[in-house]
């Protein structure tokens, strides 16, 4: 499970890059009930709460070429030596080390095969208030053509562990995430293999993405229906996970909605 005692290599933080923030922020807004908070006129951005507290960031997308998507954080005690390592592993520096005030510093990589994710090192702010609840990150997950590759670079770069979770009917094997040194109670997320034709989304290169818990998943998707977006896959059920669907927003930024398999 994911928690807010960040440790390294475990998920601290999102944010959504969007053409569009005010259109998201509605959406998001009614799908999971998050506030848009602004961070003033002259910036194009700011952060969503749940109840009150951090769930996720928000901004508008600048990057010429690049899609709407939601971009992972994982926490590093040292966000430079960290990007000596993914250059070593054979990843992509997109955005190199840089402080955000007293906040934390922050880096951008890409994978060997372009998968898109960032570091959290932290200063003043931890990472997200809210996780594994409803409205909240509960998961993270990578859809990826070289599960063994992308398992050999992040083990390097973030020392993770990896388990295996055998899909049933057939569908192959789901790698289960967890920092190191923890035991599995503390997973966070996940890797899967599709074919390179499954990843249209991003053009075939491996892409993440967040796993948000909902109370009823159902009542989610009609509600990400309802607010312009679409839905990829389900809502179907998981044994032992719970009923989920894969979800666009209206920018086709992708994330999941799990409604978690009660204990």
């Amino acid at each position: 499970m994911i928690t807010t005692d960040f440790v390294p290599g475990s998920p601290c933080w999102l944010d959504l890059g969007t053409p569009d923030v005010r259109g998201a922020a509605a959406f998001y807004g009614a799908v999971f009930g998050w506030d848009f908070e602004s961070m003033g006129e002259d910036v194009e951005g700011g952060m969503f709460r749940k109840d009150g507290k951090i769930v996720a960031g928000i901004g508008r997308l600048t990057e010429e070429g690049a899609r709407s998507a939601w971009m992972l954080y994982y926490r590093v005690a040292d966000a430079d030596a960290t990007t000596q390592a993914v250059r070593q592993a054979g990843g992509t520096v997109r955005v190199a080390p840089m402080d955000l005030d007293e906040w934390g510093r922050m880096a951008q990589y890409s994978d060997p095969a372009g998968g898109q994710f960032a570091v959290w090192q932290p200063g003043t702010t931890q990472g997200v208030e809210l996780v594994d609840q409803p409205g909240s990150l509960c998961w993270t997950e990578l859809y990826t053509s070289d599960a063994a590759a992308a398992k050999e670079f992040y083990g390097g770069v973030l020392g993770w562990q990896f388990g295996a979770m055998e899909l049933p009917g057939g569908g192959g094997t789901y790698s289960l995430i967890t920092p190191a040194g923890l035991p599995e109670e503390r997973m966070h997320g996940g890797l899967m293999e599709l074919r390179e034709q499954d990843l249209a989304l991003a053009d075939g290169r491996p892409y993440w993405h967040p796993v948000f818990a909902v109370t009823d998943c159902d009542a989610s998707v009609a509600a990400v229906l309802e607010s312009g977006g679409s839905v990829q896959m389900g809502p179907e059920d998981a044994e032992g996970v719970g009923r989920l669907a894969l979800c666009l927003d209206p920018s086709n930024a992708d994330f999941v909605v799990l409604a978690p398999a009660r204990a």
